[in-house]
């Protein structure tokens, strides 16, 4: 049994990445990362840096997706909906939930 009610994560640091593309299609709008830095098992907190402008004209209800390590997930909001164009004010930064394991992906705050 655990002696604590909680489980420290993020000990060293938030980690941080950047998007290196964007890419729309017809179904989603892809922000491709760096493919290096998840290949570890990862859980917890992580900034992400939306560098690249969505083009103007993008359809907003198209679900954003992060490519990265030869996959890719959908970015969800508290209750599991997508997080799509509409919500996204621009480029900056945004704190996201990250479980590699479990294939979660959540925003937790639209900027910091």
């Amino acid at each position: 049994m655990a002696r604590f009610p909680f489980q420290y994560v993020n000990i060293n640091g938030l980690p941080t990445i950047q998007s290196r593309s964007v890419l729309v299609t017809d179904t989603s709008v892809d922000f491709k990362f760096n493919p290096d830095w998840d290949r570890r098992p990862f859980r917890g907190l992580i900034l992400v840096y939306l560098s690249e402008e969505i083009p103007e004209g993008t359809t907003t209800t198209l679900p954003i997706r992060f490519s990265m390590g030869g996959g890719t997930s959908n970015v969800t909001l508290a209750g599991g909906a997508n997080w799509t164009v509409a919500d996204i004010p621009g480029p900056g930064v945004y704190l996201l939930y990250y479980d590699r394991l479990a294939d979660t992906l959540q925003l937790l705050n639209t900027t910091i």
